[in-house]
């Protein structure tokens, strides 16, 4: 087995993980401390998109929550039962955040086509205000989060849910525009159904991203049949056959694979320039290489 850097990757993914509970952490208060003000709010401006942009800060809350206890679980370490540890929690998480903000969705278009029945009268400038408000809320947390959500899939969901957020609140504030300026009470179930689509919009990739991870799929970014051509390339090597390129966590790549070589006596080099060109060209560095001599055939007990 070849893992040139696996106490590297050790430290980078140890160390990127203290910078994202940080990160969510502080996005947690913002988000906690501003749910409360739009609650208040809607219910004072009888507004649905208010009151939709807050239960949607909620989810925010819930979904910086898991995504604390995800990197607090994926921490653990590994165990004779588990051999991978627990970074698969981060995962289930992103998952859940996906889920949830479906959820969310459905609930705000099922009261906003309620309310398009019969507009209710809203108050437009305090909506207004109160939507800008969590509008720079919102803005502070993405910024907050945007250095892990590139590494961290994890990262990235709760990122999308602040994100979805802060365009919910773009949309009240609209509404509270049009509202106070125009006295069309429409506007508001309106932003409310917007929201629920730009909710619906964030979440589908990240749920296709998680479900692809927990189904073992090649991570999108790899072209596996370039890492194949790339192992033949090397030389020694006569074939690749069994090959494998999954995700156990985000940035944290997985490949195995059975080799072919010309001189199997020599499978010591052979996996060091094979473990060093998946780790140069592809960023693959936790490998599993099987090295076979030119015409072994496998027992169907092996496979």
């Amino acid at each position: 087995m070849y893992d040139p850097a696996v106490h590297d990757h050790g430290h980078d993914h140890a160390g990127g993980r203290a910078g994202d509970r940080r990160a969510l952490t502080i996005a947690l208060c913002l988000a906690l401390g501003y749910m409360g003000a739009e609650v208040v709010g809607g219910l004072w401006t009888g507004s649905l998109a208010l009151l939709a942009d807050a239960g949607h800060m909620f989810s925010d809350a819930a979904a910086l929550t898991l995504s604390l206890f995800a990197l607090w679980v994926a921490q653990r370490p590994a165990s004779a039962r588990r051999t991978y540890g627990y970074y698969r929690a981060e995962i289930l998480a992103a998952l859940v955040h996906g889920a949830g903000l479906v959820l969310v969705a459905l609930l705000v278009a099922r009261e906003a086509l309620e309310r398009l029945g019969e507009p209710q009268p809203v108050m437009g400038l305090p909506m207004l205000l109160i939507a800008t408000g969590g509008l720079a809320v919102n803005a502070a947390a993405l910024v907050i989060l945007n250095r892990g959500r590139g590494a961290s899939l994890n990262v990235r969901g709760a990122w999308l849910h602040v994100l979805s957020d802060a365009l919910g609140s773009g949309a009240a504030i609209i509404a509270g525009a049009l509202v106070w300026g125009f006295g069309w009470h429409a506007a508001d179930p309106l932003a409310s159904l917007a929201i629920s689509v730009l909710i619906v919009i964030s979440a589908w990739k990240l749920l296709a991203e998680a479900t692809d991870v927990l189904l073992e799929g090649a991570p999108r970014h790899i072209d596996v049949d370039r890492v194949r051509d790339a192992i033949v390339e090397v030389p020694g090597v006569l074939a690749v056959h069994d090959l494998h390129v999954w995700t156990i966590t985000s940035g944290m790549v997985a490949l195995s694979c059975h080799v072919v070589a010309k001189d199997p006596s020599h499978a010591g080099a052979l996996l060091t320039s094979v473990g060093a060109t998946l780790e140069e060209r592809f960023g693959i560095g936790h490998t599993t290489i099987q090295v076979e001599p030119e015409g072994f055939e496998e027992s169907e007990t092996c496979d």
